[in-house]
């Protein structure tokens, strides 16, 4: 390994707020390169996957728990610099970092397998300094061991917005063989179709955008309709992508009795008023996702391998993440936008 450099580059959140005013709440700076703590390594970023939740935490929907933050957590990287106590990551071995960063591991909800509810838990690029850079440190128990000849901008979207697409979809309680609606085709809901499709879920898509329409009928989806429209089936289960509550109403009512609506966003606006008899009665359920545990991402990490599960990426330099942020923010995305941080030259030892 080379010497390791004392100043590295990243983007960081100067003053949340609408990402296309002026000056932009994101901005390319100079800053200390992290030094790993106890059970932490240091990791060279390859590739970072730009997710919605960026957007949450850049615009200020989210509250902010670390002044002047650095988003991003769909990470790939190499083993650069091992801290105290580590031994699970060898130096060059490549990894991959989630939005989930920490739990305690003694609540009542870590004890019990549920430590994505853990009071306590942290989030990469919201809590601590995340992959919108070229160096970040993650505690080695929280990382995700990835093959060595893992293309860093394909998996980079698996770590979050196919890991979470991954536990709603859980949630959701798709039964087999049934159908499920998708609200919403950014990210994660194009990753979860895949996943569904290969299970043999019939999948109907939900969505303002016409090109994600388009997008989704490519990928095998049984139908793509406006985000508002009435389903053209009845919905044994469906997830909601899209931070809009305004959909949520038009979700329920396509639902079976006795289906489940998930909500997979970390943010979501207002609910309009329901109608107990339309949108809730017979037995309906609505739940909530938060975050993951990390029994879901090594289920899905799996799942992706055998199924050939592909994410569809448009590719921005490190140097325009900003821009990669503003594309997110005008919706309409045909897959995943992935920053390119750095080349993969490391060797592995």
């Amino acid at each position: 390994m080379s010497e390791m450099p004392k100043v590295m580059r990243a983007w960081e959140v100067t003053k949340p707020g609408p990402i296309d005013q002026s000056p932009c709440p994101l901005q390319l700076v100079e800053k200390p390169v992290p030094t790993p703590q106890v059970g932490e390594v240091l990791v060279k970023i390859l590739a970072c996957g730009v997710c919605h939740t960026d957007l949450h935490v850049t615009e200020g929907d989210l509250p902010v728990h670390r002044e002047r933050v650095t988003p991003g957590h769909e990470i790939v990287g190499r083993v650069v610099q091992q801290g105290p106590g580590t031994q699970r990551f060898q130096l060059g071995e490549k990894i991959g970092i989630p939005w989930f960063r920490h739990a305690c591991g003694v609540c009542r909800f870590c004890r019990s397998g549920r430590e994505n509810l853990c009071p306590h838990s942290t989030y990469t690029g919201w809590d601590h300094d995340g992959g919108y850079a070229e160096y970040v440190t993650v505690p080695e128990g929280f990382a995700y061991r990835l093959a060595d000849d893992a293309d860093p901008m394909t998996t980079a979207p698996l770590l979050c917005a196919g890991i979470i697409g991954y536990r709603a979809y859980l949630r959701a309680k798709v039964p087999a063989g049934g159908t499920l609606g998708l609200y919403g085709f950014g990210g994660s809901a194009h990753l979860t179709a895949q996943l569904a499709i290969q299970q043999g879920i019939e999948v109907h898509v939900f969505t303002r955008g016409q090109d994600a329409q388009k997008f989704a009928l490519k990928l095998g989806c049984a139908s793509a309709q406006g985000a508002y429209d009435k389903s053209p089936v009845l919905l044994d289960s469906a997830i909601m992508f899209s931070p809009a509550g305004a959909m949520v109403p038009n979700a329920l009512a396509n639902l079976v009795p006795g289906g489940t609506l998930a909500l997979a966003g970390i943010h979501l606006s207002d609910v309009p008023s329901l109608n107990y008899q339309q949108h809730l009665f017979h037995e309906k359920e609505v739940t909530s996702v938060e975050s993951n545990t990390r029994r879901d991402g090594e289920e899905f990490l799996t799942l992706a391998h055998r199924l050939r599960i592909q994410p569809t990426i448009t590719s921005y330099p490190f140097e325009k993440a900003d821009e990669a942020l503003k594309r997110v923010a005008k919706g309409n995305l045909d897959g995943a936008c992935v920053l390119k941080i750095s080349d993969d030259h490391i060797a592995k030892k």
